[in-house]
């Protein structure tokens, strides 16, 4: 049975993003639920309900990996953005835009990443200074206490004890997350909030809140947020979700080779976050380059889509 009609007219944009949260809710439920059975079979009833109360530990982290892979990156990412797809009857490479990528373009990519990392840097030092009015003083409490208990279960995940171990991290936090969560904002949401306001700045941005949003990290909302755009700027200047998907990737692979380093070099993953101490003119200048290089990335892309 054919279910793919390239020629259909698609649903209404705000109709597609009630779906695509449909879609989500279910596909983590079921994924959530299937991963806790595999977690029963291999690792233990006990196990399974320590994961899903939350009560993660050294001993479970492993089974905690399979929930966050199949429960998160592909039961409320990757699958919702996959079925959305096919209930508009069109081919998820044609839907999400799955174009060839071009060397010149990969390369810029690469080189955005490494070069807006001291930017990156500075908006992380600015919103983790982030301080709320008296009167929001327990909300704030709550938030830190929060971003410290998130902060704990990542140096766990990110923690190593073979190669083997190695790779399966930058399979669960890497690769997953770039696919999953790249379909389901960039794809999914930036695309259907572009139909509907007929802006792509607007969805690049709406997008990218919610984007950081979701990840309920809040002295960490704003560089996520900038990720999230310039992610969103990647796609919508390529047409390729690609790009994307290897920018999000890039970032995420860095931070589980940099823990992979520091345990190597017996280093505290605890300080991995600490700020590496540009000077000022250092952050302003990566800002600029970063700016001028995806108008070269626009620029390249554009050139490309016209050669076909």
């Amino acid at each position: 049975m054919n279910f793919v009609t390239p020629n259909k007219e698609e649903i209404n944009p705000f109709l597609q993003l009630l779906l695509l949260l449909f879609y989500a809710v279910i596909g983590t439920i079921v994924f959530i639920t299937l991963s806790l059975v595999i977690i029963a079979v291999f690792y233990g009833v006990n196990t399974a309900g320590e994961v899903m109360g939350g009560q993660i530990t050294d001993a479970n982290i492993s089974a905690f990996k399979i929930f966050q892979a199949l429960g998160t990156s592909i039961g409320m990412m990757a699958v919702p953005a996959i079925v959305l797809a096919l209930t508009e009857h069109k081919k998820v490479s044609d839907f999400y835009g799955f174009k060839n990528t071009r060397s010149v373009l990969i390369i810029l990519v690469l080189i955005i990443m490494l070069v807006s990392m001291p930017f990156m840097e500075w908006t992380m030092l600015w919103n983790q200074k982030m301080v709320l009015p008296d009167f929001l003083k327990g909300i704030e409490k709550w938030m830190k206490e929060k971003e410290n208990a998130t902060m704990g279960i990542t140096l766990k995940l990110v923690t190593v004890r073979s190669n083997l171990d190695f790779i399966a991290n930058l399979i669960i936090i890497a690769v997953l997350p770039a696919i999953g969560e790249e379909l389901m904002f960039r794809g999914g949401v930036q695309r259907s909030l572009n139909r509907a306001f007929e802006n792509p700045h607007l969805a690049i941005w709406l997008s990218a809140i919610i984007f950081s949003a979701i990840h309920v990290q809040f002295y960490g909302f704003v560089p996520r947020m900038l990720l999230g755009a310039g992610f969103g700027y990647l796609y919508y200047y390529s047409g390729s979700i690609w790009y994307a998907m290897l920018a999000h990737f890039i970032n995420n692979a860095y931070a589980v080779c940099a823990a992979f380093y520091m345990q190597k070099h017996h280093m505290p993953l605890d300080k991995a976050d600490e700020p590496i101490g540009f000077p000022w003119y250092g952050y302003l200048i990566s800002a600029i380059i970063t700016i001028a290089l995806f108008k070269i990335f626009k620029d390249s892309a554009t050139r490309e889509r016209k050669l076909g």
